[in-house]
């Protein structure tokens, strides 16, 4: 599919300029189609429980793929922070974590909880909300357990080089979890970097329903991890609902979640549409947008934030951002406000013309 042909998917794009795919991506055809479907079965009582779970295996399917990884290695969840969790609570005391000081709050939240227990959490600094390569390499020791942070920061659009990030983490022996949740689906991950755990939420560049997450954890790390919950799910043969004994499938399977079917019947679809596109095209495509919206800003006076790495979300310095986005919405433009700034993300339905529009809206808001 051409990008042209996926921009008609997005009905709502024929009104307005979506650019806030960082806080929730608007609904394509197919992922509304598949939840009107649902619902409707459930209407009509025309179900079964071990159909409805179909959707939510295919989409353990689709993101292995879109990893490149087995799909025996990849676990249906509900959030990054069921994830980030998971790990946190198999670290013994004593452990030493390296993580963003402002990182999305699902991230390191269940780390400042295992600390309750004496792990030791080193929080890296984070100015203008940027996590330095060079700053995250430094502060990862000989003695670092594990290393967690989001390849794209949430609320700057900040990309680390999770490269030089990667080889660190292998030099002293420490793990690599990466919260991929704003780069899966539109940036290709390195492939020298081979995280120990990724995670991701499918409600934002991957098209999904919110409720929809993926953990992808290597097969020599998966004996460490026990299920935050256990249940009927986690378990060796999930069809079969009663008593004892405890046991766990083979597999990323033993750390499943319950499926809420609605969600996971968009997110097949979503991802349906997304692995239709040409890869490299969308990436390329997101990337030389953003530059040309971080371009027109700054000639128009903005001040954008800093960049290490090319990154297809972009936010923008004005005075009252809350205000700005507002004055956005009733142009059409949909942003999002986050750190006092304007944020922006491209995605491959996203146009030239998008952008030009944009950048006329954000000349009201000076």
């Amino acid at each position: 599919m051409d990008l042209a042909k996926f921009r008609e998917q997005f009905a709502v794009l024929n009104r307005i300029a979506w650019l806030s795919t960082p806080s929730s991506a608007p609904a394509a055809e197919p992922v509304l189609r598949a939840l009107h479907t649902e619902l409707a079965n459930w209407d009509l009582g025309d179900f079964s429980w071990p159909q409805r779970d179909q959707a939510a295996q295919h989409s353990r399917r689709q993101v292995a793929g879109l990893l490149g990884v087995d799909p025996e290695h990849v676990a249906l969840v509900q959030s990054v922070a069921e994830a980030v969790a998971t790990v946190a609570a198999a670290l013994p005391a004593g452990s030493r974590v390296v993580v963003g000081a402002e990182e999305f709050r699902s991230n390191i939240f269940p780390l400042l909880t295992a600390e309750q227990r004496g792990v030791h959490v080193e929080q890296v600094p984070m100015p203008g909300g940027c996590l330095r390569s060079e700053s995250l390499v430094a502060a990862i020791a000989e003695d670092t357990t594990l290393v967690v942070l989001s390849d794209v920061q949430s609320a700057t659009g900040w990309r680390t080089d999770l490269t030089a990030v990667a080889a660190r983490c292998r030099e002293v022996g420490a793990q690599l979890f990466v919260d991929a949740t704003q780069s899966a689906g539109v940036l290709s991950l390195p492939e020298d970097v081979d995280p120990d755990f990724i995670a991701i939420h499918g409600y934002k560049w991957l098209l999904c329903p919110r409720g929809a997450a993926w953990f992808y954890v290597r097969p020599d790390r998966l004996a460490a991890l026990t299920p935050l919950a256990p249940n009927v799910k986690t378990s060796p043969e999930p069809q079969d609902y009663y008593g004892g004994p405890l046991s766990y499938a083979p597999g990323a399977r033993r750390l499943d979640m319950s499926p809420c079917w609605p969600s996971w019947a968009g997110a097949a679809a979503a991802l349906d549409l997304l692995l239709a596109l040409d890869a490299a095209e969308l990436e390329r495509h997101c990337l030389e947008l953003a530059g040309l919206l971080r371009e027109g800003a700054q000639e128009r006076g903005f001040r954008c934030s800093s960049t290490e790495w090319p990154s297809h979300v972009v936010t923008v310095a004005v005075p009252d951002a809350d205000a700005a986005v507002h004055r956005l919405a009733a142009r059409d433009v949909r942003a999002t406000a986050r750190a006092g700034a304007l944020r922006f993300g491209l995605h491959g339905f996203n146009t030239a013309d998008d952008v030009s529009r944009t950048l006329s809206a954000l000349e009201s808001t000076a």
